[in-house]
């Protein structure tokens, strides 16, 4: 049983949760080496199916570019939508992704020369965000959605994703 606790957590678990992108430490990010933070789109950034990018987001990774880190976006979104918030923020960015699947989180690490030691994963799902980011070993960061108002097969996976963070708190 021990063992395969020890496989859901590390398939699972973030290594840190927050309420919201601002509440990242990039100092902290920085002093365990991370160089390259991978961006999720709805519900991490801006709100699900939005344009309007909040200004303390903007601010943020203003600061976090400042402090060197490389930054993009990684969103299963459709190209038209990452493509206007990639250009808005500077950044680049990478559309219908498909996670967990890694392909598209290994691409945006070449783009950055980056290793998976370097980057850390940033979004609002258990199931997409983290377990992809976990699945190449990378440092992955849980954030609470922005808003409650989401796709209706994530409003499904949220059922399972409670389950889940009731697991993280105790642990």
């Amino acid at each position: 049983m021990e063992k395969r606790m020890k496989g859901f957590r590390k398939r699972f678990f973030p290594h840190l949760y927050v309420n919201n992108l601002t509440e990242i430490p990039l100092g902290t990010l920085r002093e365990i080496g991370i160089k390259g933070l991978l961006l999720d789109l709805d519900n991490t950034l801006v709100g699900w199916n939005r344009y309007d990018l909040p200004h303390e987001v903007c601010l943020w990774i203003q600061r976090a570019k400042q402090m060197g880190f490389a930054i993009a976006i990684v969103s299963n979104a459709l190209a038209d939508r990452v493509q206007y918030f990639s250009q808005a923020l500077d950044v680049p960015g990478i559309s219908k992704a498909q996670k967990p699947r890694r392909s598209a989180l290994r691409s945006a690490m070449t783009q950055m020369n980056l290793s998976c030691h370097e980057v850390a994963v940033i979004g609002d799902q258990v199931f997409t965000d983290i377990w992809g980011g976990n699945r190449l070993g990378i440092y992955t960061i849980l954030v609470h959605p922005i808003t409650p108002r989401e796709f209706f097969l994530t409003r499904l996976g949220r059922m399972l994703e409670r389950i889940i963070l009731r697991r993280f708190s105790r642990d």
